[in-house]
């Protein structure tokens, strides 16, 4: 049984340059599809603002990035729609938000408590 476990073990481990590469590359990966989630909320923050509130390309662009970075309103609503979509929109870019920074931080947080499980099993 004792042989059993050694290999099991052998077999399992990596060495430092395989879990650095690992940790770089599930990384990038998550960065990616972060910017991914951030470029279409940023997309359906455009397009809304543009139909609802009949403002120009560039000024939705502005209007949808500054929603979804925090900053607030930059054009003035006129109509009830547009109205009602700013604030769903204000909603949803808060959880978008959230769910970019969830899926950046995953990794080295997964990173972070592996080595602090590690860390306990050698004490022990």
């Amino acid at each position: 049984m004792k042989e059993r476990e050694d290999i099991d073990k052998l077999l399992n481990e990596k060495s430092d340059e395989d879990q650095e590469t690992n940790f770089v590359r599930d990384f990038l990966s998550y960065l990616a599809l972060s910017a991914f989630c951030i470029i279409l909320g940023l997309l359906i923050g455009v397009l809304g603002y543009h139909w609802t509130a009949q403002l120009t390309w560039l000024d939705a662009t502005v209007e949808a990035s500054m929603i979804l970075s925090g900053m607030g309103p930059v054009n003035p609503l006129l109509t009830n729609g547009a109205k009602l979509f700013a604030s769903l929109y204000a909603l949803f870019s808060g959880l978008v938000f959230v769910l970019a920074m969830g899926v950046v931080l995953s990794p080295l947080i997964y990173s972070l408590m592996k080595q602090l499980r590690l860390n306990r099993c050698q004490k022990d």
